[in-house]
C-alpha cells in the first residue's frame, strides 16, 4: 500500500514537471501559450480589416459638419447702385447666412474731338465743305436729336493726351473751332460678392434669378483662381 502511494506521488511529480517544461520544451512553441490563456472563450473579433462602426459614424458626422461650413462666393458684376441696395436688403431679410461686400467699378470714358453744333443745316454743310478743302476727310455730322445735333465729330480717343494731340494737328491745318470734351460711355456701377454656405448656394441663385432676371451670377475671382 505504501509503495502504491509512493508511486502515485512520484507520477504526479513527473506530470507536474512535464507540464511546466522542466523535462524539456514541446516541439510546438505556441502550445504553452494556449495553456496560459485567460478567459479565451470570451474573446470577440470586432472587425476584419474594417474601421469600427463608431469611427465610421464619427467620420460621417464630421463630414456633414464640414459640408455645412464650406463657403462659396457668388459674384454679381456691373449693377446699378439701386439694385445693389435692393439685393443687400433681400440678403439681410431672407438669407442671413450670406454676407455681401460691394466693390465699385469705375465708369469708362472717351475723349471727343469735335466742332460744336452749328445753327443751321446750311452752316453745317458749309463747315463740312471747308474741312474737305483743308484736307480733313475723316469726320461725320451728328444728325441724331439732342444737344449735339449738327455737331461735327472729328474723332474719339481713349485718353485725353491722344485727343489733345489730334486737336493740335487739326489746328495746324486751319481748323480753329474744334475742341476736346470728355464723354462718359459707361456710368459708375458696383459689383457684389456674396459669401455663404455652399449648401444653400443653389437656392440663393434661384432667388437672385427671380430678383434680377437679366443678371448672370458668376464665381468670384479668388474662386476662379483656386479652380485652376
Amino acid at each position: 500500500m505504501r509503495a502504491f502511494v509512493f508511486l502515485l506521488i512520484l507520477a504526479n511529480l513527473f506530470f507536474l514537471a512535464w507540464t511546466h517544461g522542466y523535462l524539456g520544451s514541446s516541439s510546438n512553441p505556441d502550445s504553452l501559450r494556449v495553456q496560459q490563456q485567460l478567459l479565451a472563450d470570451q474573446i470577440r473579433i470586432v472587425a476584419r480589416d474594417e474601421a469600427p462602426a463608431e469611427k465610421i459614424k464619427t467620420d460621417s458626422v464630421a463630414k456633414a459638419v464640414e459640408n455645412k461650413t464650406v463657403q462659396t462666393c457668388i459674384l454679381l458684376s456691373d449693377l446699378p447702385i439701386v439694385e445693389i441696395v435692393r439685393l443687400e436688403s433681400l440678403l439681410a431679410e431672407k438669407w442671413p447666412a450670406f454676407k455681401a461686400e460691394r466693390t465699385k467699378i469705375a465708369g469708362s470714358a472717351s475723349y471727343w474731338v469735335f466742332i460744336p453744333p452749328l445753327a443751321s443745316k446750311q452752316e453745317t454743310d458749309n463747315k463740312a465743305a471747308e474741312l474737305k478743302r483743308l484736307g480733313i476727310p475723316e469726320f461725320f455730322v451728328v444728325q441724331e436729336s439732342g444737344p449735339n445735333n449738327r455737331a461735327i465729330s472729328l474723332g474719339l480717343f481713349s485718353s485725353r493726351e491722344a485727343a489733345t494731340a489730334h486737336l493740335e494737328i487739326l489746328r495746324a491745318k486751319g481748323v480753329k473751332s474744334a475742341r476736346v470734351a470728355e464723354r462718359n460711355l459707361k456710368p459708375l456701377s458696383d459689383s457684389l460678392e456674396i459669401n455663404g454656405p455652399v449648401a444653400q448656394t443653389e437656392a440663393l441663385r434661384q432667388a437672385l434669378a427671380e430678383a434680377l432676371p437679366g443678371s448672370k451670377p458668376g464665381a468670384c475671382n479668388n474662386q476662379a483662381k483656386t479652380a485652376q
